[in-house]
């Protein structure tokens, strides 16, 4: 007989990890795409602009999927900290870069999945409904 409270807390784990790696792995094509093959711009991005964007968009989207795979929940955390600030300004701009925004909210679910999947927590809240 299975553990049904374990079976659970296994299918939100892994509902939390592909949040983080389809998140990671779009705000990265969005970030290559930003940088790369700018639609609205026909200048090409300077070494200046690469590098902060990298650290302010990438940086964090391999963070959640490096998260994801090792399953540690606050660094999924922190991945949704550092892209939120240019994230939520991004959101302001007209264009597909406002999509940014939805692999940070992508993030800090996945965070929230990973966080109340462990056993203790879900059988916590299976035994608060009862």
């Amino acid at each position: 007989m299975t553990d049904l409270k374990t079976e659970e807390g296994l299918k939100v784990r892994l509902a939390g990890i592909l949040f983080g790696v389809i998140a990671g792995l779009f705000s990265i094509g969005l970030w290559v795409i930003f940088v790369f093959y700018n639609p609205y711009s026909s200048t090409p991005v300077e070494g200046n602009t690469v590098m902060t964007t990298f650290l302010m968009l990438c940086l964090p989207a391999l963070l959640a999927i490096f998260s994801s795979f090792i399953q540690k929940e606050y660094l999924m955390f922190i991945a949704f900290i550092l892209s939120l600030p240019i994230s939520f300004y991004l959101f302001g701009t007209p264009g597909i870069f406002r999509w940014f925004f939805a692999s940070c909210i992508a993030y800090f679910i996945g965070f929230l999945l990973l966080f109340f999947s462990r056993k203790n927590r879900v059988q916590f809240f299976k035994s608060e409904k009862q």
